[in-house]
């Protein structure tokens, strides 16, 4: 009975390793704001690429973009898609970023500031694997709600 619960274990655990690698190459690689198909508001950053990348066992989520006043920025984040905050380094709207995995095409991020929560997020692949749409909904640095669906190709 302990081997077969052991056997039982190791496939499960097996199962989420394959489950974890086949979702993140759903989302590595480059993508670009389709800014025709995107929705988004006043008071909210634009990201204009997007890149994921494999670093180790955790991944690296890079963007380039304008923040709300219209300056451009580069910000980095890289940890694990396990809900937990890691650092971001050059987002003015954030200092901490964290992701969690809803399912294989899905993605729920939270940004914050200062602790304070600042965005959620939801990313979602298109079966295709060629879109990304991205929700986001906020409050800008004066308190006002901020809200965008950016939607991005693959590159």
């Amino acid at each position: 009975m302990k081997r077969k619960a052991l056997v039982l274990t190791a496939a499960a655990l097996f199962a989420a390793v394959v489950v974890c690698y086949a979702a993140a190459d759903a989302f590595t690689g480059t993508w670009k704001l389709n800014e025709a198909k995107s929705k988004i508001g006043a008071g909210a950053s634009k990201n204009s690429t997007v890149v994921y990348a494999a670093e180790g066992d955790s991944v690296k989520v890079s963007l380039d973009g304008t923040d709300p006043t219209g300056k451009s920025f580069h910000a980095d984040w890289t940890g694990k898609y396990d809900g937990k905050d890691y650092p971001v380094t050059g987002d003015p709207t954030a200092d901490t970023r964290s992701y969690t995995m809803v399912n294989a095409h899905t993605l729920k991020i939270t940004s914050k500031k200062d602790g304070k929560v600042t965005t959620t997020t939801r990313v979602v692949i298109s079966a295709d694997g060629k879109t990304r749409t991205v929700t986001t909904t906020g409050t800008d640095a004066n308190g006002m709600k901020t809200n965008a669906v950016s939607v991005y190709d693959r590159q």
